[in-house]
């Protein structure tokens, strides 16, 4: 397929026609990294792709390139107005919730953007990491009292995804009722799929409705914060901000979660630690950080100006994919083997992006509290926990864009006897 032109520069020579690969389909499904090495090895670190409907785009899988792309925020910027492609996009291209342009912090540059993105930063700095953790316990021993007198449970729809969000229901000073529709909607919108807008907008009406409610009845949480910000922030930027935020903490972090214990399920490695040795959960979730990392790819950057990536002309207006688990991968600076013991404590990885447009601190730790908190609680209440099935027997969630397990089915020995006050194994 040929490149389209972008008409609003005549001056740059239209480029000669080029194969994409096709960043979607089974084969992604089946072995991403492996196809991220093959696309690097034919391509090199930028390599032209084309999306869903066969829409041209450039896939950045070069460690040092991603690094260039995230540090340079005024030649690869974040307003997707700028996109070259959005006369060829039709209204039901499945990857628009991604890129159609909404007045939140995502699409924000310069100092509209440090002003949003500095006003979470100062919310999420406010809380406090040991109650969160302490709260994480609350939720992980309720989940684990629901299921641990069976002997059997399916740690990713029983456990990993149902604790990010009823962390930030605390965090956000919402009822925990309301939580579950709230997880189901942030789930679907987040995936490739019909009903991913109409979820997005069903989340949207929640946050809206939550910034009515604190503006009237303020307290000690982080919408309250970003309403009583110095950034001056408005309802509606709030809502939108807060939508970002909830949206990067579920999936996200429920597949680091879910990655994690599978990880620690598998591998011998951590085999020896799980009655007790909670440094391993720390490496491993760094380790899967670098290797199974939960969000794969993400759209996207787009180029203000012609330049040139990584031996590519790419053009103004041009997309660019980030690939965050193809550049963790790169081996120009990952030469060692995967899971050598220097890997372990490098926090070197992509996985929360990088530079003005990078996960904001402290997100990041926050994500970890509630991560690490919830696995350690796991492992302590369930010491003998082990996989129900082959681990080869596991599948992976179909997307390009995130890496999670469609289930982890779990054994152990039952804990709870009806008529106990609380499941034995763990102390009050």
């Amino acid at each position: 397929m040929t490149e389209f032109r972008h008409t609003a520069d005549p001056a740059w020579p239209p480029p000669a026609p080029v194969e994409r690969v096709r960043l979607h389909g089974p084969q992604f499904e089946a072995d991403p990294a492996k196809l991220y090495a093959a696309i690097r090895d034919e391509y090199g670190p930028v390599a032209p792709i084309l999306l869903d409907g066969d829409i041209p785009a450039w896939f950045v899988s070069g460690y040092r390139e991603m690094h260039q792309v995230t540090s340079d925020s005024q030649l690869f910027a974040r307003d997707t107005r700028r996109w070259n492609q959005w006369d060829h996009v039709p209204a039901d291209w499945p990857l628009l919730p991604y890129v159609a342009h909404n007045p939140s912090v995502m699409f924000t540059e310069g100092a509209e953007h440090r002003r949003r993105a500095g006003a979470i930063s100062e919310a999420l700095a406010a809380v406090d990491q040991f109650e969160l953790g302490t709260h994480c316990e609350r939720i992980a021993d309720r989940l684990i009292d629901a299921f641990a007198g069976s002997g059997e449970a399916d740690l990713v729809a029983q456990y990993a995804l149902r604790i990010p969000l009823l962390a930030v229901a605390k965090l956000y000073g919402m009822p925990e009722a309301e939580t579950p529709a709230l997880v189901r909607d942030v789930a679907i919108s987040l995936d490739v799929g019909p009903d991913a807008m109409n979820a997005h907008l069903r989340v949207q009406a929640a946050m809206r409705a939550l910034v009515a409610y604190k503006r009237d009845y303020p307290g000690i949480d982080l919408p309250s914060q970003l309403l009583a910000s110095p950034a001056g922030l408005s309802d509606e930027e709030i809502v939108q901000d807060l939508l970002v935020v909830t949206a990067a903490a579920q999936q996200p972090t429920a597949n680091w979660i879910g990655n994690t214990l599978r990880l620690m399920l598998t591998d011998l490695r951590f085999a020896m630690t799980l009655s007790g040795g909670r440094g391993s959960v720390g490496q491993a979730l760094n380790e899967v950080l670098w290797h199974d990392t939960p969000t794969q790819n993400f759209i996207g950057r787009f180029a203000t100006r012609d330049t040139q990536l990584g031996g590519q002309r790419v053009r103004a207006g041009d997309l660019l994919v980030m690939g965050l688990a193809a550049a963790n991968s790169d081996p120009l600076v990952r030469p060692e083997s995967a899971g050598s013991p220097g890997s372990l404590g490098n926090h070197a990885h992509m996985s929360f992006g990088h530079g003005e447009h990078g996960c904001p601190y402290p997100a990041p730790e926050v994500a970890e509290v509630i991560a690490r908190t919830t696995i350690e609680v796991l492992l302590d209440r369930l010491p003998d926990v082990s996989l129900a099935v082959p681990a080869d027997a596991l599948v992976w969630h179909p997307s390009v864009w995130m890496r999670g397990l469609e289930s982890l089915p779990v054994t152990f020995t039952p804990t709870y006897v009806a008529g106990d006050p609380a499941p034995i194994g763990r102390a009050r």
